[in-house]
């Protein structure tokens, strides 16, 4: 028991160090509304999703499982785990409020702010069991620029729709880590585009300029580019059914004012290559549509920016840096190239006959 105590990632071990369960003060002033306390505790529930799935893997049991103190402390329970039907790894979880454990603790309501649910999602764990899948979806989102197609995406979009019907979508929220952020952003985006507007979280969100790095690197390079794309499974469903839609959307010049309402929060750092890009702020006017929605006045997305300094990769992609006592956070005001690009179909209005026939 005691060698199971001291594993690398319990939560008293690794876990934030600085942060209080859920109080009867909270039914005065909630916690939640601290966007420090809700940033850590949403990263703590994703590096849950990650111990779920090592958990499973090393067939650990209920009484020595890792990632149940990863949300107990925060009152929530695991409500639904998702699994890719691919390999039966768990890649995200539903994670609601636990009623019961808060009266336990005579918190006689769910606190302000505190999300009745919340979607988490896994990263790319580099163990054989689930290398092959995940990496599958890096090097389609890296190709594609869209995961649209994927396994995963199509359940985690099930999932969250099921939970935005249960409780609403002012009270449920979805967030990611790395490749699962890159997963959070097309769902959110996806739902958006319906008029459903989902508290979105994403950190270390992978940047889709390094396809586009890659494929400026020279004839010899594009050719050898265009063959790895063919090889990968999905494509055309991935790219007609994602990208050329966005890119007919975006050809309309109106704005979609209601859309206004979905800001989601981008956690990056800059030593991360993975998603450094998103801090490049240039762009060119033709393409540019602001991070902040001039006609309107509304911020389109809110990119918070680590300033400590150069660090090594794995530590700069790392979401343990999320929930540490010594983080710096900048929000960043300056408008992003990357963020433009990925919110552009957002923000002009569909074309007004689509195509039929076409599987969504």
């Amino acid at each position: 028991m005691a060698k199971e105590e001291a594993h690398p990632f319990a939560f008293h071990v690794s876990g934030p160090r600085k942060i209080s369960s859920p109080n009867w003060r909270d039914l005065i002033s909630s916690s939640w509304k601290d966007g420090n306390y809700k940033r850590t505790v949403i990263a703590c529930f994703i590096q849950a999703v990650y111990l779920l799935e090592l958990d499973r893997q090393e067939s650990k049991t209920e009484e020595n499982a890792l990632a149940p103190k990863w949300w107990k402390p925060f009152k929530y329970k695991l409500a639904q785990t998702l699994t890719d039907e691919r390999d039966g790894s768990i890649f995200g979880a539903l994670l609601e409020w636990d009623r019961s454990a808060a009266l336990a603790d005579f918190i006689l309501m769910r606190p302000r702010g505190a999300p009745r649910a919340v979607l988490a999602l896994r990263g790319t764990l580099l163990k054989s069991p689930t290398i092959r899948r995940d990496i599958e979806d890096d090097l389609r989102f890296l190709a594609w620029e869209s995961l649209k197609g994927s396994v995963r995406f199509t359940g985690a979009l099930e999932a969250l729709k099921l939970a935005v019907d249960r409780y609403g979508s002012c009270n449920v929220c979805i967030a990611g880590h790395s490749l699962g952020a890159g997963i959070s952003l097309q769902v959110g985006k996806a739902l958006a585009k319906q008029g459903i507007f989902v508290e979105t979280h994403l950190f270390n969100p992978p940047s889709v300029s390094l396809a586009m790095s890659l494929r400026n690197i020279g004839e010899k390079a594009g050719f050898v580019w265009n063959r790895f794309k063919s090889m990968l499974p999905s494509s055309s469903e991935a790219q007609t059914n994602g990208e050329e839609e966005e890119k007919t959307a975006s050809g309309r010049g109106k704005v979609c004012a209601e859309l206004k309402n979905w800001v989601p929060h981008l956690y990056v750092n800059n030593s991360d290559y993975i998603c450094c890009y998103y801090t490049d702020p240039s762009g060119t006017a033709e393409n540019h549509v602001s991070t902040s929605n001039a006609s309107q006045g509304n911020v389109a997305a809110k990119l918070f920016v680590m300033s400590k300094g150069k660090q090594k990769f794995l530590e700069a992609h790392g979401l343990e840096q999320w929930w540490s006592d010594d983080i710096e956070l900048q929000l960043a005001l300056h408008n992003s190239k990357l963020i433009n690009s990925q919110l552009k179909s957002l923000y002009t209005l569909p074309p007004p006959n689509p195509p039929q026939g076409k599987p969504q």
